[in-house]
């Protein structure tokens, strides 16, 4: 596919994939595919990463380590968390001893989360709120963790979300950002190019009817900022302690910061 991946990430406001769009766009064509496919979201996932989004997602809540007990209750906020999954999972790990926000700007991938947590019994564990991350309808010092898995690159200003994500974590608390990112692997790289590009459009349309929106997460995988590029966007929002972790050849990195 040639360079694409950007280097500049101030570009990503005026990015929908490899499409230019002007300033104020990509928004409400990115709203538009989280519509679309919000009902088979989880499945479409299983489907893409052949189910290694489960292992990576139990990676990052693992690394994440919420506490199982404390003298308060420990609060997290999980952007772009539509349906649940990273939430769920650290409520579980906490042993129900932490409370989550759920925070998409999207409400049907709300709703669908809202259900699947009525259906779970986690509901008295999470709260589901609906905004962007660009500016987070929250006090400062509001949180003891911000995680964010998949959904940082569909954010048209990046630089805005991360001081967002410092603003309202507690001193001493941690993001944890868990995004697809460029393989180091030069065998794998090509395998997964052809897997990106070929097959799964095809698949959404077959799973989801809608090729279209298949075709731009992978431009949006694509033209997301390297591991390196990434990490240092962290540390510009002033985060400390920033570190990236690989899986899987680099098709997926785990980058981490503190507010200290």
């Amino acid at each position: 596919m040639g360079d694409t991946r950007t280097q500049r990430p101030e570009e990503l406001a005026t990015s929908f994939g490899f499409e230019g769009v002007r300033e104020g766009e990509k928004q409400p064509k990115v709203n538009e595919v989280f519509h679309s496919v919000a009902k088979r979201y989880d499945v479409m996932n299983d489907f893409m990463s052949m189910g290694m989004h489960r292992v990576w997602k139990e990676a990052m809540v693992a690394n994440l380590s919420p506490p199982k007990s404390g003298s308060h209750s420990w609060k997290t906020i999980d952007v772009a968390g539509g349906t649940g999954d990273i939430a769920f999972r650290i409520v579980e790990a906490s042993n129900k001893t932490a409370h989550t926000t759920v925070f998409d700007i999207n409400g049907s991938m709300l709703e669908v989360g809202r259900e699947r947590a009525e259906k779970n019994g986690l509901l008295p564990h999470l709260d589901f709120v609906e905004g962007t991350a660009e500016v987070l309808p929250f006090e400062d010092n509001s949180f003891d963790a911000y995680t964010i898995a998949f959904g940082i690159r569909n954010v048209p200003r990046i630089d805005h979300a991360l001081a967002e994500a410092y603003r309202v974590l507690r001193p001493g608390g941690r993001f944890m950002c868990l995004e697809f990112s460029e393989v180091d692997m030069p065998i794998l790289e090509q395998v997964y190019e052809q897997w990106s590009f070929k097959a799964i459009p095809a698949i959404g349309k077959a799973v989801t009817g809608d090729r279209e929106s298949y075709q731009y997460l992978v431009e949006s995988i694509r033209k997301f900022p390297d591991q390196k590029t990434f990490a240092g966007m962290i540390e510009t929002a002033k985060f400390e302690k920033v570190s990236f972790k690989n899986y899987s050849g680099g098709i997926v990195a785990l980058h981490s910061g503190w507010k200290i």
